[in-house]
């Protein structure tokens, strides 16, 4: 699934249990289209013990559907749009349909 998101960017949660949570892509899975998302969408998950460590109950993320979450852009959710500027292409955040660069 293709998608302007990248890793490390912040995005806000839209819809589900967290929504309106903000946090940082960790990883993206393409092939899916999930994203885990650092602190957000926590789950608990049963352990068994093993040689790395002690088992138990661990609390994780879990992975969030694409589509279910926005860059964001000084706080506000914001689509991402891609131009060319001096022959590089460069995302840019579009907001009330004005184009802002995005460092």
């Amino acid at each position: 699934m293709k998608t302007k998101l990248k890793k490390g960017d912040n995005v806000i949660v839209m819809t589900g249990k967290c929504k309106g949570e903000q946090g940082k892509v960790t990883f993206i899975d393409r092939k899916k289209g999930r994203v885990l998302v650092d602190g957000i969408n926590m789950i608990t998950k049963h352990q068994k013990p093993n040689a790395m460590g002690q088992g138990g109950l661990i609390e994780k993320e879990a992975p969030l559907h694409i589509s279910n979450v926005m860059y964001s852009h000084e706080g506000k959710p914001v689509r991402l749009g891609v131009d060319i500027q001096d022959g590089q292409k460069v995302r840019v955040a579009i907001v009330n349909g004005e184009r802002k660069a995005i460092k």
